[in-house]
């Protein structure tokens, strides 16, 4: 019997390379992210289906919980009982300290805390209703953090702030559900080539004066040990563990992926 996994912020990036890569794994996926992305989260879904899985889209603001609970039922009723909550989601902005504002640093905790603890509460609800969490087959709840999480960047403050949020809240889940079969783990992923990444690379080259993509060569070279940025997929294999069988003792965890940046 197929698994059903969603996806938060998953029409590009990170998002769209895990939900193709677990659909490759067996699962069913309900892709989601805001309105202004649902062309591309059929694109996505599309390409699920195309591979001979299941797959459905439900836009939802992950900041908001009336949606987000709306997106695990729309998930449900297309695909089935839920396993695996993948809350990706998730924003950035460079921003020196002194320079935030209270609504910079409200909606960064909004979509990239409050997106997970939505998620997380809403799905670990969903997953408890359904009964069908057990030692040998638990449920599986993972989210985005960031190797920040471990060491911040400066000029990404209050991105490394949420991300260190999530961690935290990652290990308090994990505690809380292991008696419900539910794992919570997270992944953390280095400096990838992806939009955000680019805009991190703009908006830092500008604090800096450094040309669009040095920053992100420079970063390449002095920082990650294997010489390379990642791609979404380097992190999608990763979260294809997390949220396989082969991880089923895990919880708790935040595991890195960044090619050799933060040693844990």
């Amino acid at each position: 019997m197929a698994r059903v996994a969603i996806v938060t912020g998953s029409s590009r990036g990170i998002g769209r390379a895990i939900a193709l890569r677990i659909a490759h794994d067996g699962y069913d996926v309900c892709i989601n992210d805001i309105s202004a992305n649902r062309e591309n989260c059929e694109k996505t879904a599309k390409e699920i289906q195309d591979l001979g899985r299941k797959a459905c889209v439900a836009i939802a603001d992950v900041s908001v919980l009336k949606e987000v609970e709306e997106m695990i039922q729309t998930a449900v009723k297309e695909l089935g009982p839920l396993n695996t909550m993948i809350a990706n989601a998730g924003i950035a902005q460079v921003k020196p300290l002194l320079e935030l504002t209270e609504e910079d640093f409200h909606r960064m905790f909004s979509i990239n805390v409050y997106g997970v603890q939505n998620c997380f509460q809403a799905s670990a609800k969903q997953l408890i209703a359904q009964g069908n969490c057990t030692a040998k087959n638990p449920g599986k709840m993972i989210s985005a953090a960031s190797i920040v999480a471990f060491k911040p960047f400066a000029l990404l403050s209050h991105y490394s702030s949420s991300k260190w949020a999530v961690r935290g809240l990652t290990q308090a889940y994990a505690m809380e559900m292991a008696p419900h079969h539910i794992t919570c783990n997270a992944y953390a992923p280095g400096i990838v080539g992806t939009a955000m990444w680019d805009l991190i690379d703009e908006r830092l080259g500008a604090q800096t004066g450094a040309k669009v993509g040095d920053t992100i060569k420079k970063y390449t070279n002095e920082l990650i040990a294997q010489k390379r940025t990642s791609v979404p997929e380097d992190v999608a294999k990763l979260v294809s563990f997390l949220a396989g069988p082969d991880s089923d003792h895990v919880t708790g965890q935040t595991q890195v992926v960044d090619g050799g940046i933060i040693f844990t």
